[in-house]
């Protein structure tokens, strides 16, 4: 049985060898942005999203007396440690495995997600007055999230096949907690985290077409049991907190709904669980779509 991703050709040893087809990166992307546009119709220009997006902003502000101090911190040395962690693990991986095309391509995916989230935010309109009150200033996509998810992207794209079950899955999770320390201290709504990691996505989906395709060798996926950084408990984990994050959500904004409104933090953790299922469901994506269609298969 063949992945819809690749054709399949005899190599050696009984191995195949895959050709990777083009159309699940692009439609990946392609998704990614219409996630992109989608996040922006509702959260933006319509009242409820307004609404919603708003109130977890206020919100916040109740959590952030508690651990506003530590999420701070986690803010300040966000970009550091972002640039630190991509360049010193990709320039790592470069030297020791000569994956200069991979680590390029890597690298141009992580600076151009940063630089269309600057573009984007730069260009956007100010929010429109549906009368939710809330700061006119756009601030859709959020750049700190932007950093934290590309620089995971990086990572992801450069390591072995066997590694990326693993690193999506770290990855993922710091870039989440990026996106939670912002709107704890308000420097972000949840839209913004969501619309940051659908950019970081785009980039990904589209240079990991051409990674998968400059290192045919290498780019070889054994089954999520050749290793332990491999094992489906990783896409696992991702897929249970993007379930229960989804669930969470709806069943938050049912209960503030009926009860008229009122709300400490509900809209807070609704907007904590956006994130939470946003990055999860995109570190799943993300993980199918650079291993499925390389896989090797022994030849009958």
């Amino acid at each position: 049985m063949k992945t819809p991703a690749a054709h399949h050709s005899p190599g050696q040893r009984g191995r195949t060898t895959v050709r990777i087809a083009a159309w699940p990166f692009v439609g990946a992307a392609s998704i990614c942005l219409a996630g992109l546009l989608l996040s922006y119709r509702f959260y933006i220009k319509t009242t409820t999203g307004q609404f919603i997006d708003e109130s977890a902003l206020v919100e916040a502000a109740v959590v952030r007396r508690r651990i506003g101090v530590q999420s701070a911190q986690v803010l300040d040395l966000l970009p550091v440690t972002s640039v630190v962690l991509a360049v010193v693990v990709v320039l790592f991986v470069t030297l020791a495995r000569r994956r200069w095309k991979a680590a390029g391509i890597a690298l141009a995916a992580m600076a151009a997600a940063n630089l269309s989230t600057q573009l984007i935010k730069a260009g956007l309109p100010d929010r429109p007055d549906l009368g939710v009150n809330t700061l006119a200033l756009n601030s859709l996509p959020s750049g700190h999230s932007t950093l934290a998810a590309s620089a995971a992207a990086a990572v992801f794209l450069v390591v072995s096949p066997r590694l990326r079950p693993a690193a999506a899955f770290v990855g993922g999770s710091y870039a989440i907690m990026a996106g939670i320390s912002t709107l704890i201290n308000q420097w972000h709504r949840p839209s913004d985290v969501v619309a940051a990691f659908f950019i970081v996505s785009f980039w990904t989906a589209l240079a990991a077409l051409f990674i998968l395709r400059s290192g045919p060798r290498w780019n070889v996926w054994l089954g999520s049991g050749s290793h332990w950084a491999s094992s489906r408990w990783w896409t696992g984990w991702s897929a249970l907190a993007a379930v229960l994050a989804g669930v969470a959500a709806a069943l938050l904004l049912r209960h503030v709904t009926a009860t008229g409104g009122t709300s400490t933090i509900s809209y807070f953790l609704v907007g904590v669980a956006q994130i939470v299922a946003a990055g999860s469901g995109l570190t799943i994506a993300g993980t199918l779509l650079l291993t499925f269609p390389v896989r090797r298969r022994s030849r009958r």
